[in-house]
C-alpha cells in the first residue's frame, strides 16, 4: 500500500465508502497508513457533540476525552483497578477528609505547558463551578475553596465529611490546561463555547479534526509523557472515529476492510461475523444495564398503577432472545457486581394477569392511549426492544408508537419532565464500582441528565442516596442501599431490563485491546492499541 493519501482517508472525510479499492478479498490489511505508520478506524454509532471535559460525558464523548486528556488515575482491567496516572500517588487522613495527591514530574500539556498542581485545582474547580457533567459526583463534599496547590507537585482537596466513594470518581476527571482555557473565557463561560470544539489536554492523543456528527481525527502524540506501552516502533499515527449510524453500513465498512473495530452491534450481526476469516470477536459479561425509563411527571406514565401494569406486561424473555443469549435479566436496579446488591423483592415479570389488576387500579383502567417509546437512531436491538413493548401492551389496549432518534436530540428531550417521551430505552453503564454511581440515577439531582429521564422524584430516596454516599459504616452503608432498591422497585420509574454482553468487533491485526467494564457502553482505551500487519 502506498503512504496516507486521499484515497481512502478521503472516502472516511466524506463518510463514503471505498469498497472497489480496499475489499477484504484474500485477507489483505486495509487500515490506513501514514507513513510508515498505522492509523486506527474506530466506526460507532454515537456523535461527539461536545469535547469539554467537565460539561458532558457518554461513551463516544468518553471514548475521545480520554484519549486527548488524562486524569490524576485511571481505571484498567476486569475486574476494574484504579491505577496512578497523572498522580505518581496519594494518601489521605484518618477520616478520609483530606486526600493529598503527589503529581508525576513529566507530565505535560500538547502545548509543552507543565502539568502542575495549579492546572489540577483549576480543573477540578472549574467542574465545580460549572455544575454540569461530572460535577454531580463530588460537590456536594467538595467546596471549590478547599482545593489547595501546596506546591507546584502537590495538590490537596478537604472534604466537609467522609465520602466513601471519592476516590473511585478522581478517573472521570479530567485535567484541562488553565493558560489556555482562560485565554478563551468569554462572558465568564469558564471557556466552555471555546472547549466545545477544542482541546486543551495533556493526553496520547491530540486534536486534528473535529466534525462532531461525522469524523474525528487524532494524532497520537510521539512524545506522550507516559509513553506508549506498546513501544515507541508499534504505537499508532493517529485514530480516526466515524459517526456511522446505521449497524448495516457499520458492519460493511468493517468486512471491507474500511474500518478496523466496530461497536454498537446487533446480535444476530455479531452471531454472523465473530467467526469470520479475517475479524475477532471481543465478547464480555457487562455491567451496562439496560432498562426502559418512564415520564413520571405527565402523561399516562405519571401514575404509578400505569408504570407497574406496563412492567408486568412486558415480556423479558424477548429482551435475552434479542441478544441471542448474551444478556441477563435484572433482579434489582443495581447490576449484582455491584457491592450492596440486594434481589429486588417484587421485581416484575410478565403476568398479564397482574398487569390488569394494576391498570384497572389506574386513571385508565380500559387503556385506550398511545405512548411513545424513543430509541437512538441506528440501534437496532432498542428498535426491536420497542416493537417487544409494542407487542407486549397490545393485550393491555395501549398502543405504542416507537420512534427514532439521534442520541443528542433524544437526550435534550429528556433534560425535561415537560418534553421528556412517555418511555425512552436507555443504557446505563456505572462510572465506578461504587453503589452510589447506582444509587443516584433516582436522585433528584439525576434530572436533567440521560440517565435521569424518568423525572422521579422522591424524597426518601433522596435522603437515602445523600446518607448513604457519606456513611462509612459499611453495614449502614449496606442497609441504606437496601432500602433505596426496595422503595426505586415500588415506585417503578422504569422498566428494570438487562445486563447485556459488552462487544466489539475488530480486524484479527488489531492488538492491545483490554475491557474494563467501568467504560461506557463502546469505549474503549486507544493509548496502548495498535495494528499488527505490514
Amino acid at each position: 500500500m502506498q503512504d496516507f493519501t486521499i484515497g481512502r482517508r478521503g472516502a472516511i472525510a466524506a463518510g463514503l465508502g471505498a469498497a472497489g479499492a480496499f475489499s477484504i478479498g484474500g485477507g489483505a490489511a486495509a487500515f490506513e497508513r501514514d507513513g510508515n505508520r498505522k492509523i486506527l478506524v474506530f466506526a460507532g454509532g454515537q456523535p461527539v457533540p461536545v469535547l469539554d471535559p467537565h460539561s458532558r460525558y457518554d461513551w463516544s464523548t468518553r471514548l475521545i476525552q480520554q484519549s486527548v486528556y488524562d486524569a490524576l488515575a485511571k481505571y484498567v482491567n476486569d475486574p476494574p483497578q484504579i491505577v496512578p496516572w497523572l498522580a505518581e500517588r496519594w494518601e489521605t487522613n484518618a477520616d478520609q477528609t483530606v486526600w493529598t495527591f503527589h503529581l508525576v514530574g513529566n507530565g505535560k500539556f500538547h502545548n509543552g505547558d507543565p502539568v502542575d498542581a495549579e492546572a489540577v485545582r483549576y480543573s477540578f474547580d472549574r467542574g465545580l463551578r460549572m455544575n454540569k457533567g461530572v460535577a454531580w459526583m463530588l460537590k456536594d463534599v467538595l467546596p471549590p475553596e478547599n482545593i489547595v496547590a501546596v506546591d507546584p507537585r502537590t495538590v490537596r482537596f478537604t472534604l466537609t465529611r467522609p465520602m466513601p466513594s471519592f476516590l473511585t470518581f478522581i478517573p472521570l476527571w479530567f485535567i484541562v490546561n488553565p493558560k489556555q482555557v482562560q485565554a478563551n473565557v468569554a462572558n465568564n463561560d469558564f471557556g466552555e463555547a471555546w472547549l466545545t470544539g477544542n482541546t486543551a489536554g495533556s493526553g496520547p492523543f491530540r486534536m486534528r479534526r473535529f466534525e462532531p456528527q461525522s469524523v474525528i481525527h487524532m494524532d497520537a502524540v510521539p512524545d506522550y509523557w507516559k509513553g506508549w506501552p506498546q513501544g515507541d516502533q508499534r504505537r499508532l499515527s493517529g485514530v480516526i472515529y466515524r459517526i456511522v449510524r446505521e449497524p448495516a453500513a457499520r458492519r460493511a465498512l468493517l468486512q471491507r476492510g474500511e474500518a478496523d473495530i466496530i461497536t454498537e452491534i446487533p446480535a444476530d450481526d455479531f452471531e454472523q461475523l465473530k467467526g469470520a476469516r479475517g475479524i475477532r470477536p471481543d465478547d464480555h459479561r457487562g455491567l451496562t444495564t439496560f432498562a426502559i425509563t418512564m415520564n413520571t411527571t405527565k402523561g399516562p406514565t405519571a401514575d404509578i398503577n400505569v408504570r407497574k401494569a406496563i412492567a408486568h406486561a412486558f415480556d423479558y424473555e424477548a429482551l435475552i432472545q434479542i441478544h441471542n443469549g448474551a444478556a441477563s435479566l435484572m433482579t434489582s436496579p443495581f447490576p449484582e457486581q455491584i457491592p450492596g446488591h440486594i434481589e429486588g423483592p417484587g421485581i416484575p415479570r410478565r403476568n398479564l394477569d397482574r398487569a390488569r389488576q394494576f391498570l384497572a387500579q389506574s386513571r385508565f383502567p380500559q387503556g385506550g392511549f398511545e405512548l411513545e417509546y424513543v430509541h437512538v437512531q441506528g440501534l437496532e436491538d432498542p428498535r426491536r426492544i420497542g416493537l417487544t413493548l409494542l407487542n407486549s401492551l397490545q393485550p393491555l389496549n395501549i398502543r405504542v408508537n416507537i420512534v427514532a432518534q439521534p442520541w443528542p436530540t433524544m437526550v435534550a428531550r429528556g433534560a425535561r419532565g415537560e418534553t421528556a417521551p412517555d418511555m425512552v430505552s436507555v443504557y446505563v453503564t456505572p462510572v465506578s464500582m461504587d453503589p452510589d454511581v447506582i444509587a443516584g440515577k433516582y436522585h433528584t439531582r439525576a434530572q436533567g441528565n440521560f440517565w435521569g429521564m424518568h423525572h422521579l422524584t422522591d424524597q426518601q430516596i433522596s435522603q437515602w442516596v445523600d446518607a448513604a454516599r457519606v456513611e462509612t459504616d459499611e453495614a449502614k452503608r449496606n442497609a441504606l442501599y437496601a432500602d433505596i432498591q426496595r422503595r426505586v422497585v415500588e415506585l417503578q420509574p422504569e422498566i428494570f431490563g438487562m445486563l447485556a454482553n459488552r462487544r466489539w468487533l475488530m480486524r484479527d491485526y488489531v492488538k492491545g485491546f483490554a475491557y474494563c467494564p467501568l467504560r461506557l457502553t463502546g469505549e474503549v482505551d486507544l493509548h496502548p492499541m495498535w495494528i499488527d500487519a505490514a
